[in-house]
């Protein structure tokens, strides 16, 4: 069941004090592109590993949960794990491991293991952007950072109405409830059940609609156009947010030089792994 307090626990998340926490929205939206790019442009372990001991000590700084944060990523790989078990199997490379029609190459499990880490750390970071910045400051940035205006529009009135719409979805879950309605009961057909999973589904898409023309209508009440423009607060990057931002970089460039001057030292972890 959807509940409305675990979306607002987010949020009441993302509003804590906290160095990380109290560094400008934009600064954190640049900090988590550059960690995904350089990640994923890494072809060697060295760098996805070394960025990620760098997030796990920013979870700490944060004061973010280690248990919490593990748990929403195992929530989050299942996406893109299925595609990364296949890649032993697809790639090629020297056979280390056949059964019947089945090979396992080296080549495919180097890259499997690339992917997979290259992928724990991009979550790593966006789960520290969306556990230390609220909703609507991310809208407000991806505004700033000129994200076409139509787009940061629909994202902000997203933004402003996820809540409500979840609660509708609490308030009709409940009303079930109340009914003694559950997907899971026993004592009712599966089909039935599927059924009337289906009218909620349906009601939600209503409801949406006809809460989308009232929101519509008031907002054309006020002014509201097609030319019109979202409100963007202006406030300006402090010290600290660009001494976070630099130090960011340095790391980056230091590693990337060891990386150059190592790498045959590293042993597997300085190895390119990526499929050519």
């Amino acid at each position: 069941m959807v509940d409305i307090t675990q979306i607002m626990r987010f949020d009441d998340l993302a509003s804590k004090d906290s160095p990380i926490h109290n560094l400008e929205g934009r600064v954190k939206l640049i900090f988590t592109l550059l960690i995904i790019l350089v990640c994923v442009m890494s072809k060697e372990l060295f760098i996805p590993l070394a960025l990620e001991i760098i997030l796990l000590i920013i979870l700490k700084i944060a004061k973010l949960s280690y248990w919490d944060s593990a748990k929403r990523l195992l929530m989050l790989l299942p996406f893109g794990g299925a595609i990364i078990i296949f890649q032993p199997f697809i790639q090629p490379g020297n056979i280390i491991w056949s059964y019947s029609w089945i090979n396992v190459t080296d080549g495919g499990l180097n890259w499997a293991i690339l992917l997979l880490v290259r992928m724990i750390v991009c979550l790593t970071a966006i789960i520290i952007y969306s556990s230390t910045t609220p909703l609507q400051e991310m809208a407000s940035s991806f505004r700033k950072l000129k994200m076409p205006r139509d787009l940061a529009m629909i994202l902000s009135i997203m933004v402003r109405f996820l809540f409500l719409f979840v609660d509708e979805l609490a308030a009709i879950r409940k009303s079930q409830k109340s009914r003694n309605f559950t997907i899971h009961g026993k004592n009712t057909p599966y089909k039935w059940r599927v059924k009337q999973v289906g009218y909620t589904i349906g009601m939600m898409f209503l409801k949406a609609y006809e809460q989308g023309e009232r929101v519509h209508k008031s907002m054309v009440s006020r002014g509201f156009s097609d030319t019109s423009e979202m409100f963007n607060e202006k406030k300006s990057p402090e010290k600290s947010d660009y001494l976070f931002i630099i130090t960011i970089i340095i790391i980056v460039i230091i590693l990337e030089i060891i990386l150059f001057k190592y790498g045959g030292q590293l042993g597997y972890f300085g190895q390119n792994l990526s499929i050519n």
